[in-house]
């Protein structure tokens, strides 16, 4: 196996060996990105030279004392909604085509702590508004499964950077499943955290009650490290959750025997592949060998949760996106006759079509008229489902459902419905309006090879308990750091 192939668990082994160096490891995967990285377009931006001076720091830097931690030394891409000061952060829209930050995200600099080592900024959906990656204003990700079909999205970027093998792990955000539906698709770990566990100051804003950054790893064991170095209180982060230092990797190997594993009717109805739903029952059948059981559970008010978010998240990507106006900072029409008519070009010319159909619709629910009708009916849906959560939760420790209803489609196969495209995240948005942390892991591959997940969900403040459940059926099932198809160049 070649250096970029391993885990960080197993870079971690040889740098603790010194039987590689840092430099080492960030040249293997400097390699594969120049070997591959034309065939998956995963990044927007590249830092491959000042990659490579870090690490040559690094390993001088480490020549002189005996310990590391686990992430130092260890390359890994950053989805391209959050900032980086000196380098380009443009959430993948001609809106932000040259915006340098003038500060770091949390996650950046936390990660910049540990000594990680930065290749790049991974491509996304516009404003993180999208299922596919195909809405980037630069460029199309392609899957590395199979490169005629999307690698979901709208992190879709730092999913197909992981498993092409271009960084050892990378971050993304997710606002109704954008890190689980792309590790899904891509054959990846992908988590969506607690809301609040993790900082977003620095993460360019969606809708603020419902983002979420979290990891992209090769295996369950990877999450647990690149979690350990993520969440924690920040002050900049009002929402930031006050908690006690965990270690995720300390519950990691305690098994399942005796928790309980809810399975729930609502996720597995019409439309879910039958690959999908074969490779959840065989995961089922594995949880009852290692001594779970499995209890039938319900919800009362599912079928509510997609409209309800899509009414959320445009009221708040409405409000939180009319900052861009061609004043400040960012793209400006050069031609305009008045200041209204400034706006109206810089908007119309520097918005993509998703981001626009999005403002509209939120702007419209939060009008004067329809915001009782709209966007507070929506609220008090998201307050019932959120209810909904926590009775299922009385009666299980953990929900296993898809992650998505079919595996990866293809490009250009869904752009001309939106409708049909926001049904990709039916069984992952519910997780965000209940503030829940969730997890991806691969759970099998369908007819064509593409890879299957299976998602697991648990109340508030779970994350414990699910990535010990989603390590227990990975180390069963042997499903684990999936190699797609790409050869070493394409």
């Amino acid at each position: 196996m070649e250096l970029y192939q391993k885990t960080i668990h197993e870079i971690n082994d040889l740098l603790d060996k010194k039987e590689v160096t840092v430099t080492d490891v960030t040249q293997a995967v400097v390699n594969r990105i120049n070997a591959v990285e034309k065939a998956t377009d995963a990044y927007l931006s590249l830092q491959t030279e000042a990659a490579l001076e870090a690490a040559q720091g690094l390993d001088a830097e480490l020549s002189g004392r005996a310990k590391r931690t686990s992430l130092e030394g260890i390359p890994y891409g950053l989805k391209d909604n959050m900032c980086t000061k000196g380098i380009l952060t443009t959430c993948a829209s001609k809106m932000l085509y040259n915006f340098n930050p003038p500060y770091n995200a949390e996650v950046y600099d936390r990660l910049s702590e540990e000594g990680g080592i930065l290749l790049g900024k991974t491509n996304m959906d516009e404003f993180a508004m999208g299922s596919s990656t195909e809405n980037s204003a630069y460029k199309k990700t392609r899957n590395p499964w199979d490169l005629n079909k999307v690698p979901g999205g709208s992190s879709g970027g730092s999913a197909v950077a992981v498993a092409a093998d271009t960084a050892f792990y990378t971050l993304g955000s997710d606002t109704g499943g954008s890190i689980r539906q792309p590790a899904s698709f891509c054959g990846v770990v992908g988590m969506k955290p607690t809301y609040g566990l993790v900082s977003r100051y620095g993460l360019v804003a969606f809708a603020s009650s419902l983002d979420q950054i979290g990891p992209f790893t090769k295996d369950v064991e990877d999450c647990a490290l690149v979690l350990n170095a993520i969440v924690g209180h920040d002050a900049k982060d009002s929402t930031s959750l006050n908690l006690e230092k965990t270690d995720y990797t300390q519950t990691l190997k305690q098994g399942v025997k005796g928790l309980k594993i809810g399975v729930a009717k609502e996720f597995f109805g019409e439309g879910l592949q039958p690959e999908v739903r074969k490779s959840l029952e065989d995961a089922i059948a594995i949880y009852k060998t290692l001594g779970a059981s499995i209890v039938d559970v319900s919800f009362q008010h599912l079928d509510y949760a997609l409209s309800a978010y899509y009414m959320i998240s445009s009221a708040e990507a409405s409000s939180n996106l009319a900052r861009y106006d061609g004043i400040r900072y960012g793209f400006r029409a050069e031609e305009y006759s008045d200041l209204v008519d400034l706006y109206k070009k810089t908007r119309s010319q520097g918005f993509g079509d998703e981001v626009k159909r999005r403002i509209m619709l939120g702007t419209y629910a939060l009008s004067s008229g329809y915001y009782d009708a709209y966007y507070k009916k929506a609220m008090q849906v998201r307050t019932i489902i959120k209810a909904d959560f926590d009775q299922v939760f009385g009666g299980c420790d953990v929900l296993l459902t898809p992650t998505a209803p079919t595996t990866a489609f293809g490009i250009g196969e869904k752009t001309s419905n939106p409708l049909e495209m926001y049904l990709t995240d039916i069984y992952t948005v519910p997780v965000n309006i209940a503030g829940i942390p969730g997890v991806s892991i691969p759970c099998g591959l369908d007819n064509n090879g593409m890879p299957i997940g299976m998602q697991l969900l648990g109340p508030i403040l779970s994350e414990e308990t699910l990535l010990k459940t989603a390590w227990a059926f990975e180390h069963e099932s042997g499903l684990t750091n999936l190699k797609a198809p790409l050869g070493t160049e394409v």
